[in-house]
């Protein structure tokens, strides 16, 4: 073969994969934000919140009591990725969903992400019954405004009228995700999502 003919083949073979490369570069955002869309429709959000319309739209701002009394506000967590799910003692959906919950709020970093678990219930000692070894998340207590209702006062600020119910808010108090009903939080594409929302990918 000669000088000219190898140079030749050298320079073809060098810009095919040159050409390959830069397609590479070109569609991997598009596949990684094809991943992402994915993995958080994996989830099955609601477009349409009763209360708070379409999404994405600000989360309102509430405060709700601890364990300990503290009060604590939702905005006490901006910069932070908030998973808040509502729920209650007496739901039976909601303690199927809540062994991946827990596995869920203690893997994630709490400089990240933070899973505020906020319980429908008139005191205390019904949501430490329910929850006797305590939880990785953050447990808020809502109480329901009258006997008559089963429904706490900031989840029907959020629309909730049936628990589980759960909203993705990112960094800037945006939420992202509305769910409705019980979710598989250990499998991947719910890692996935909540990391496309840390890295603002959505």
């Amino acid at each position: 073969m000669s000088s000219f003919r190898k140079v030749l083949l050298f320079s073809s073979a060098a810009a095919i994969t040159l050409v390959l490369g830069v397609a590479f570069l070109v569609l991997l955002p598009k596949a990684q934000a094809n991943e992402v869309r994915a993995a958080c429709q994996g989830l099955r959000p609601n477009p349409l919140n009763k209360r708070l319309g379409a999404l994405p739209t600000r989360a309102p701002d509430f405060t709700a009591q601890d364990h300990t009394g503290k009060m604590v506000k939702l905005s006490d967590f901006r910069g932070k990725v908030v998973l808040v799910r509502f729920w209650a003692s007496w739901c039976e959906t909601c303690k199927a969903e809540q062994p991946s919950l827990e596995e869920l709020a203690g893997d994630v970093d709490p400089d990240d992400v933070v899973v505020l678990s906020i319980a429908s219930d008139p005191d205390w000692e019904k949501v430490r019954k329910k929850l006797p070894g305590g939880s990785e998340a953050e447990v808020l207590l809502d109480p329901p405004p009258s006997e008559d209702s089963l429904i706490g006062r900031i989840a029907g600020a959020y629309g909730v009228e049936k628990v589980p119910e759960s909203f993705l808010i990112d960094q800037d108090g945006i939420v992202r995700y509305y769910i409705v009903n019980k979710r598989d939080w250990r499998n991947t594409a719910a890692r996935t999502c909540l990391r496309s929302i840390l890295d603002g990918q959505t």
